[in-house]
């Protein structure tokens, strides 16, 4: 079997990271139109993170009542809110530390929230949605702690981003709803869980590159 030389291993690696962050800067651009929309009606970012927030506990609640499609359809409408406020502090110009803090703390206690719906609803054995949490979070955690900690400007790479879990986690609501008795929606709790923890490793493998290349003055 051919073995990958270290440097070939590198480029793979970084032009991954490149895609990525293309991918987000494409996101962020195509994003401002809605913005301004937004900023036309009089929502502030901060608004908008709040009526996130809100949704989020609407859908814990839908979930923990075992309405599967309707706890999706919040946690659509919870994530449309939470990419709404980042692109009107974007098209307006106006984003402020203090939102972007409110921001990642929002969307923690949002993925709690809706996640704890999700154990009690009698779906699933609450240990998977516990289990898919603690990912989500310490996916999130490993970022901040590299960005700030590490002073590294954006460590947003990983497999799968926050918005991708949430749309996991809808299909999968979906899923058990359409077709039960197969256990889906703990399967895809599974592989949130498992893309939230191999995240957290690539996001930490990311920034030990960052720095050892910072100490060698690259």
């Amino acid at each position: 079997m051919e073995r990958k030389s270290p440097l070939r291993e590198g480029s793979s690696k970084l032009v991954m990271e490149q895609m990525q962050q293309k991918r987000r800067v494409n996101y962020e651009s195509a994003s401002i139109p809605y913005g301004r929309i937004c900023l036309k009606l009089g929502l502030t970012p901060n608004v908008l993170t709040l009526l996130s927030f809100m949704v989020s506990i609407v859908a814990g609640v839908l979930y923990w009542q075992g309405f599967l499609i309707l706890g999706a359809i919040a946690t659509l409408i919870t994530m449309l809110t939470d990419m709404l406020d980042g692109a009107t502090a974007r098209a307006g110009n106006c984003g402020t530390q203090f939102g972007g803090i409110l921001d990642h703390v929002s969307d923690r206690y949002a993925e709690a929230v809706i996640l704890m719906g999700v154990a009690a609803s009698g779906y699933v054995n609450p240990v998977w949605a516990m289990f898919a949490l603690f990912g989500m979070i310490i996916a999130s955690y490993t970022r901040e702690a590299a960005e700030s900690q590490g002073k590294i400007d954006n460590v947003a790479v990983g497999a799968v981003g926050r918005l991708e879990k949430l749309v996991i986690l809808m299909l999968g609501s979906a899923a058990e709803f359409f077709f039960p008795g197969y256990n889906l929606l703990m399967w895809a709790l599974i592989i949130i869980g498992a893309a939230s923890y191999l995240t957290s490793i690539q996001r930490l493998s990311y920034a030990r590159k960052i720095l050892k290349e910072r100490d060698k003055g690259v």
